[in-house]
């Protein structure tokens, strides 16, 4: 990287790290019920109201993060624990659920499109990746679940605060199916997004689990790989259940829980999805 671009990449992690994150509408209209509702409020369903929404994840993780106490020698993952600690009234006065990222894209359509698509796909990797660490005993399933959730965390952040510049390698990719999306990225923006959700992580004192969980480079822990194969699977599947890339996904899953391909296609594959041929080359 040239120090222009190394300089590049600095100014993003401080202009990210000063500016409020947007949150998804659906998840400030869940949050705004539930407080109306005292029965209802507790950490738990504060939880559900955003496991989908990873803006608003990393809004309370980075906020926990930033007010630690003296006394907390443990990292904090999980949102629930996370909320129990700050306090459920607390965070609604010091983690609002605003601005809006409907808001934050007002006038561009096509950039809010794809950054729904990004979130929604991260949702299902997900899913995924807490219902694999389940079927593999792994206490730790809501750490991974939330990994999964924020894998692509710095993707997210740029459609909402450099939409264009989004939009111009989304153009260049779908143009020339061969260009790596990594130098796609430093050619427009001057840096990989990979390399900024590093810094960002790290800027953001995030718990060092995440960042470990995150890291692709990491895929040899079994934990890692499940985070990497269910964003891979998840990223695929989008793309319509006959993709070319998930025969390998599948083939991988089987070899993470000890299962067949075909059982493993049969455990992803929703009713009436259209799968893969297993017995053809691909």
């Amino acid at each position: 990287m040239s120090e222009n671009d190394s300089i590049k990449l600095k100014q993003w992690v401080a202009k990210l790290s000063s500016a409020d994150i947007p949150v998804l509408k659906q998840t400030a209209r869940d949050l705004a019920t539930l407080h109306e509702n005292e029965n209802k409020l507790s950490a738990r369903n504060v939880e559900n109201a955003i496991a989908a929404d990873p803006m608003m994840t990393v809004k309370l993780l980075r906020y926990l993060q930033q007010h630690k106490r003296r006394s907390q020698t443990n990292e904090v993952v999980q949102v629930e624990q996370a909320l129990i600690m700050l306090g459920v009234e607390v965070f609604y006065t010091k983690v609002p659920a605003a601005p809006l990222v409907q808001e934050a894209l007002a006038g561009q359509t096509e950039a809010l499109i794809q950054l729904l698509h990004v979130i929604h796909r991260g949702h299902r990797a997900s899913n995924y990746a807490r219902d694999w660490a389940i079927r593999l005993n792994n206490m730790h399933f809501e750490e991974v679940r939330i990994a999964a959730l924020l894998h692509d965390l710095a993707e997210i952040l740029m459609w909402c605060f450099a939409p264009q510049d989004m939009l111009k390698i989304r153009a260049m990719q779908q143009k020339d199916k061969a260009l790596r999306s990594r130098a796609v990225q430093e050619q427009v923006l001057g840096f990989a997004l990979s390399d900024l959700q590093q810094e960002l992580i790290k800027e953001w004192s995030l718990p060092q689990l995440l960042l470990t969980l995150m890291d692709d480079g990491n895929a040899r822990q079994i934990q890692v790989r499940n985070v990497v194969l269910a964003v891979n699977l998840a990223r695929h599947s989008a793309n319509g259940w006959n993709d070319a890339a998930l025969p390998d996904d599948y083939k991988e899953l089987g070899e993470l829980l000890r299962i067949s391909p075909a059982d493993a296609m049969i455990l992803v594959v929703p009713e009436g999805g259209a799968a893969c041929d297993l017995t053809k080359p691909h």
